[in-house]
């Protein structure tokens, strides 16, 4: 599964929040959006045909109703399944010595 920049950004919120999520309430916890508000639905259909999110049920907003989403894969099985997009494997050791060095870095 191939996610765009800002399908990426969407799955970020979802994974951070750790629960369905309404349209509505996602634009309040995208803060630091590069997508425009009015593409949001653009994006969430790209991502349900994808299988990255999944819709969660419906929520009530103000006088109407809303569905709900939920990302469909964790971060970590999103980003395994990004090593089997490439011809070239990596090498799992080196793999795992250059993520754990990025993430020491970043700390």
């Amino acid at each position: 599964m191939y996610l765009t920049k800002n399908e990426l950004e969407i799955m970020d919120v979802m994974w951070a929040a750790e629960k369905p999520l309404s349209r509505g309430e996602l634009m309040e916890r995208s803060v630091d959006k590069s997508w425009k508000s009015s593409s949001v639905h653009i994006l969430l259909n790209s991502m349900l045909g994808k299988g990255a999110i999944c819709e969660a049920g419906f929520t009530r907003c103000g006088k109407t109703c809303g569905r709900t989403y939920a990302a469909a894969v964790t971060v970590e099985e999103y980003y395994a399944s990004t090593l089997n997009s490439t011809r070239t494997k990596p090498d799992l050791k080196k793999l795992t010595a250059e993520i754990a060095k990025q993430m020491k870095a970043g700390e």
